[in-house]
C-alpha cells in the first residue's frame, strides 16, 4: 500500500455562543466537526457560564466587540472557509456583525477554489417557547440572516417563528395530521431561504421523531428514529454539525440528515444508562469515534 498526502483540513468558522458547562453550541460543534476531518474556526457570539436550559444564576458576556476584533483580524491573515456556521446569537447588534462577516467571507474561495457553504441554525427557542434572551428585534434579525442559508436547520418551533405560524403540539396530533402540517411549514420557508431546508425535532404520537427536509429540487423526504423519553440540550447543534461535515464530504442532503438523525439518536442512547442528567447535555465524547472517516 503506497502512503497518502494528508489533505489540507477543511475550515469551518463557527459563529456560535461557548458554554462553558452543559455540552451544546462550540462545545459540541467543535470536537464533533472536528474529529469529522474539519478545522474549526471558533467565533463566539456569547460567553455563559452555562447554557439557559436548567441552569440559574448563570454569567453571561455579550461578545459582539470581539467578533468584530477577531474577524477583522482574519481579513488580515487571508483566512478563507469551506463552510460558514452560525448559531445562537447574544444581540440583535450581532445581526450586522454576523451580516458583516458572511458579506467578507462568504465569497472568498478556500484553497480548493470552493466558495463557502452557509450553513444557518436560527437558534431562537423550543417546545414552542422562545428563549428568554431573544427580542422581537432579533427574531427579524435571524429571518433576515436566513435569506442567506444553503442549508438552513430549524426545529419545530423556530420554523414557526420564521413563518409566523402559531406554534402547535405535533405530539398530541395524529401523526398525519402531523406530519401535513410540518410540510405546510417547509413550504413557507421556501419564502426564507432558497437553500436546502430540514426541520428537525418533530415529535409523533407513534412514537417517532421525525426529521422533514426539502432538497434543492423541491423535493421532500422524511426521516424519523424512536423518540427517548430524555430531552437533551445540544443534541440540535449535534444533528447540524453531523449534517454539515457529511454534506460538505460529498454525501447526498438527504443522506446527510439521515447520518445525522442517526448519530444523534446512537448518542442519546448512550447517554441515557450512564445516567448522564439532561440539563449537562448528551455525553458524546465516548461515541465521536464513530465519526472518523473511513479511509
Amino acid at each position: 500500500m503506497s502512503p497518502t498526502t494528508p489533505a489540507f483540513p477543511p475550515r469551518v468558522a463557527a459563529i456560535h455562543d461557548l458554554s462553558c458547562f452543559g455540552r451544546c453550541a462550540l462545545t459540541v460543534i467543535m470536537p464533533t466537526l472536528s474529529v469529522m476531518g474539519y478545522q474549526v474556526i471558533p467565533v463566539p457570539t456569547a460567553l455563559l457560564s452555562t447554557h439557559t436550559g436548567g441552569f440559574t444564576d448563570l454569567h453571561f458576556r455579550d461578545l459582539t466587540a470581539d467578533m468584530e476584533a477577531i474577524t477583522d483580524h482574519f481579513t488580515r491573515l487571508g483566512t478563507t472557509f469551506r463552510a460558514i456556521y452560525t448559531g445562537f446569537l447574544g444581540s440583535a447588534e450581532q445581526i450586522e456583525t454576523v451580516s458583516h462577516i458572511l458579506d467578507r467571507f462568504g465569497t472568498l474561495p478556500d484553497e480548493n477554489g470552493q466558495a463557502p457553504l452557509i450553513l444557518i441554525d436560527p437558534v431562537m427557542g423550543d417546545d414552542g417557547e422562545l428563549y428568554s434572551t431573544y427580542t422581537p428585534e432579533l427574531v427579524r434579525g435571524i429571518r433576515s440572516l436566513s435569506y442567506r442559508a444553503q442549508l438552513l436547520t430549524p426545529n419545530l418551533t423556530e420554523a414557526c417563528i420564521l413563518t409566523d405560524t402559531p406554534y402547535r403540539d405535533t405530539a398530541v396530533m395524529r401523526p398525519e395530521e402531523a406530519l401535513s402540517f410540518a410540510e405546510t411549514l417547509l413550504e413557507k420557508l421556501t419564502v426564507v431561504t432558497s437553500g436546502r431546508i430540514v426541520i428537525t425535532g418533530i415529535s409523533l404520537s407513534d412514537g417517532t421523531l421525525a426529521n422533514l427536509g426539502r432538497d434543492a429540487d423541491g423535493s421532500h423526504f422524511c426521516i424519523r428514529r424512536p423518540h427517548e423519553v430524555h430531552s437533551y440540550p445540544g443534541t440540535g447543534d449535534l444533528f447540524a454539525s453531523v449534517l454539515l461535515g457529511a454534506f460538505l464530504r460529498g454525501d447526498s442532503f438527504r443522506n446527510a440528515c439521515a447520518a445525522a438523525a442517526e448519530f444523534t439518536s446512537e448518542v442519546i442512547h448512550a447517554s441515557i444508562p450512564i445516567a448522564t442528567p439532561e440539563r449537562e447535555g448528551v455525553a458524546l465524547e465516548p461515541m465521536l469515534w464513530k465519526l472518523i472517516p473511513q479511509r
